[in-house]
Order: structure tokens, then C-alpha cells, then sequence
């Protein structure tokens, strides 16, 4: 299993920590932001391949910004996966 961390843009939250094995997220961790709702999109997409969390929350955006947390876990995963 590989750890990354992304430093987020953009967003309320500052970092996203997380662990990946075979193309599978786990331990999603947010720092900083809207606690309550980082924590359930941690939930939703535990044991979930990193793809298909792109594919579901690449271009979200929050309020007026121009991305959100969920799009930054997105842009995060790509990374991640040499995208």
C-alpha cells in the first residue's frame, strides 16, 4: 500500500491524505474544511478504485469556486495514478 498527500487549491480544506493499493483507495483523510462532510465523502469512496472516484467528482464545484474537495480528491487521485 502507497501513502500520498495532496495540498489542496482552492478549497477550505489544506490536505488530502491517503492510502492506495492496487488502484483502491483507503484511510481518506481531509485537513481543514467542512469536518462533517469531508468525513462522509471519506466514507463513500473507502475501498473504492481511485478511477471511478475521478470520474464521479471531477469538475464539482462549491459555491462560487471554481473546484470543492470532492474535485480536489478527484484531481488528487489522478496524480496519484500517473494521470
Amino acid at each position: 500500500m502507497e501513502h500520498f498527500s495532496y495540498t489542496t487549491s482552492g478549497t477550505c480544506s489544506r490536505q488530502i491524505d491517503f492510502d492506495m493499493a492496487d488502484g483502491v483507495l483507503h484511510n481518506v483523510v481531509f485537513t481543514g474544511g467542512c469536518d462533517g462532510n469531508l468525513k462522509a465523502i471519506a466514507k463513500l469512496v473507502e475501498g473504492k478504485k481511485a478511477a471511478d472516484v475521478v470520474e464521479l467528482l471531477a469538475g464539482n464545484t462549491c459555491g462560487d469556486k471554481a473546484t470543492s474537495c470532492g474535485d480536489q480528491l478527484s484531481r488528487a487521485c489522478k496524480k496519484a495514478l500517473g494521470a
